[in-house]
């Protein structure tokens, strides 16, 4: 039974967020977090992620420090600076990719 349960678990790891994609529309908001930070709604607080402007190719790692978004079709919020990284901040919102 133990070598099942540590079987398991070795393979949710390596099926786990590491590994998994989104692609939609992301969007910036005014946080009190400062720094390229990010809301997320299902992954964990604190994981980092690989956040790509589909539209321009720039890229930015930003950490999730909240929930959201809260608008239908969009994946993720990030920050204001995050945004000026990506290069979205003036129009807003931008076709992206997570990693």
């Amino acid at each position: 039974m133990r070598k099942l349960v540590s079987v398991c678990s070795l393979l949710a790891g390596f099926t786990g967020y590491a590994g998994a994609s989104e692609q939609g529309i992301a969007s910036y908001y005014g946080n009190s977090h400062s720094g390229l930070t990010a809301a997320h709604r299902t992954r964990p607080l604190g994981t980092w992620v690989k956040v790509i402007n589909l539209d321009n190719g720039r890229s930015a790692m930003v950490k999730i420090v909240d929930r959201g978004p809260f608008i239908r079709g969009r994946i993720i919020d990030v920050s204001t600076a995050a945004a000026g990284v990506l290069g979205f901040k003036h129009a807003g919102t931008c076709h992206a990719l997570i990693e």
